[in-house]
Formats: structure tokens, C-alpha cells, sequence
């Protein structure tokens, strides 16, 4: 039986950052169910004592104490939590103080610096646009202009990771399905043939594709394992004979495909 613990991500603004941080450590540890609660914007002496109301609580419910991911940037508020009953992990301290001592100069303890929306938030936000126009294959004028032309079967994973390239790196990314019309012409789509150095394939386990697809249309020939593994086959060959790279994602998240493809690819974030 696995232990359960309660995490909480405490910021002053969204939580994104110390979400990704904490998951990733959390997620080195299989034997334990972990129940994350997120608490944004605590950035008021009121705000972290009612954090601090809640974290004890939870320790008194469960009779264990807390792990709490911390990236609080203003001392007296930080000062606070630090009063709660848990485990503090204040991940900002770990690496500003030592920054501090080696760069010779205080940092600015401002809130919300990894959040700024910077000099590429409107090249970032074209991205999204770009990748909302141009998925599933749904508009094709401009498809040249793609950083990155996503291809593979129905939903194995080509939308969400178009759209994290673009709001995450900028990358204008569009995604293209190979449906059976194209495995019985033995040939790309039209509108794909002249950006062939611009493709990359995304392929899964048929089994994987069939339980993502049963979620969506259940006990239906497009969720079937068959289907599924007949669909993959010729999609992966129909890539290889127009030289497509294929990365198999098959066991990997949105966010490792998306690094894995900038990678191999060499687009610059």
C-alpha cells in the first residue's frame, strides 16, 4: 500500500513555477500518492496567514506534516510561512543566496520576475495563433511560414504539443493528420509535398492510441486495436518512404516532446 502525503506550491503569483519544480522532485519518489494543492499569489502579510491556517490544518487532518514548495520572493511574507507546521522547501533561497555570493550583488526580491511578460510575449502570443489557425490540418495558407509541420494519426498527440512549442519557446508550429485517404494514395497530403523539410512525424504505441481514443468515441472502430495498429503501420510507412524523421511518444509528456523536437530539430526557443 502506498504512503499519502499532502504538497503544497506556495507563490505570489501564478504557482507555475514552483508547480514545475516541486512536481519534478515529487515526481523521484513512486512509492508515495502525493495530493498537490496550489495557493497563487500570496503576496500579503493577510493572504499568508491564511495559507499558513490552511497548511496547519491539513497537518492536524492528516496527522503528517506538509511539504511546502515555496518561491515567496518578500521576506515578511516568507517570514510567515516558515511559521506553518511542515516541511519548507524554499526553492528561490536555494539558488538566489548562492547567486548573490558568486555575482557579488543583491537581487532585486521583486515579485513576479519569471513571470514578466518580456520583450517575446507578442512574438509568443503570433505563435499561439499560429498553431490555433493551423491545427489538425484545418487551414493550409500560410503553411509554409511554420517553423515546425507536426504529422501522424488522429490523436496521437500533434495539437497540444504545437500549441506548447508556441507558447512556451514561440515556435510557430502547425500540425497536419495522415488520414486513411492518404495511406490508399501511398502519398503525402498536396498541401504537404513541398514542405517536406519542415515535417516531422509523431508516432505511438497502437495500444496507447486506442485507450486515448476509446476515452473520446468508446467501443467504436476508430478506438479499435486493430484500427489502431493498422493506422500506425501505414502512417509510419507512408513517413518513411518521404524520409520523415518519427519520434515515438508514446511514454513521453507534452513537455518532453516539445524539448526532444527542438533538440533534434535545432529551432531556436
Amino acid at each position: 500500500m502506498s504512503q499519502k502525503r499532502t504538497a503544497f506550491f506556495v507563490s505570489d503569483r501564478t504557482g507555475l513555477t514552483v508547480e514545475k519544480l516541486g512536481r519534478s522532485l515529487l515526481s523521484q519518489f513512486e512509492g508515495i500518492e502525493f495530493a498537490r494543492i496550489t495557493l497563487p499569489f500570496v503576496d500579503s502579510a493577510e493572504k499568508a496567514r491564511e495559507a499558513v491556517q490552511r497548511i496547519n490544518q491539513t497537518a492536524q487532518t492528516n496527522g503528517q506534516r506538509p511539504i511546502v514548495f515555496s518561491t515567496l520572493i518578500v521576506p515578511e511574507i516568507h517570514d510567515i510561512i516558515e511559521e506553518c507546521d511542515a516541511l519548507i522547501l524554499d526553492l528561490f533561497e536555494s539558488f538566489i543566496v548562492p547567486l548573490e555570493n558568486e555575482l557579488g550583488v543583491p537581487s532585486s526580491h521583486a515579485i513576479g520576475r519569471s513571470h514578466q511578460t518580456g520583450m517575446y510575449y507578442n512574438e509568443r502570443m503570433d505563435a499561439v495563433n499560429y498553431a490555433l489557425n493551423h491545427d489538425d490540418g484545418g487551414v493550409t495558407r500560410d503553411l509554409g511560414k511554420a517553423d515546425i509541420i507536426l504529422v501522424g494519426v488522429s490523436r496521437c498527440g500533434k495539437s497540444p504539443t504545437s500549441l506548447y512549442l508556441a507558447l512556451q519557446f514561440g515556435i510557430s508550429a502547425a500540425n497536419y493528420p495522415l488520414v486513411p485517404e492518404d495511406f490508399e494514395k501511398h502519398a503525402l497530403p498536396e498541401a504537404l509535398k513541398p514542405l517536406t523539410g519542415k515535417l516531422y512525424g509523431l508516432t505511438i504505441q497502437p495500444e496507447r492510441l486506442s485507450q486515448i481514443r476509446a476515452e473520446r468515441m468508446p467501443n467504436s472502430r476508430y478506438a479499435s486495436l486493430e484500427n489502431c495498429r493498422k493506422e500506425i503501420l501505414q502512417a509510419e510507412d507512408l513517413m518513411q518512404q518521404a524520409r520523415i524523421p518519427i519520434l515515438d511518444v508514446t511514454t513521453i509528456s507534452v513537455e518532453e516532446i516539445a524539448t526532444t523536437l527542438l533538440h533534434l530539430t535545432g529551432l531556436k526557443r
